[in-house]
């Protein structure tokens, strides 16, 4: 596996704590998107941190084709256009 799976093609509006960590999901095969659930495992991809440097809500990528890793960058516009 060289690509990662798109789950779905919009982001996941997070509510998201200070301090806390998200781990984001690379691959696309977690069933708890847009976070990992070990599904990973085999693969090449890993998880990626997220740490909350404040509460808000952030638009995690489902899609798997950011350039802004974890964040939606709209690449799933891009996605959909193909």
């Amino acid at each position: 596996m060289t690509e990662p799976t798109s789950p779905q093609n919009e982001p996941i509006a997070i509510d998201v704590k200070a301090g806390e960590s998200y781990w984001w999901c690379a691959c696309g095969l977690s069933k708890n998107q847009p976070f990992c659930d070990g599904s990973h495992k085999g693969t090449d991809f890993s998880p990626l941190e997220y740490k909350a440097t404040e509460d808000s809500t952030q638009w995690f990528c489902a899609c798997k084709k950011t350039k802004n890793s974890p964040m939606c960058d709209g690449s799933h516009k891009e996605v959909l256009a193909n």
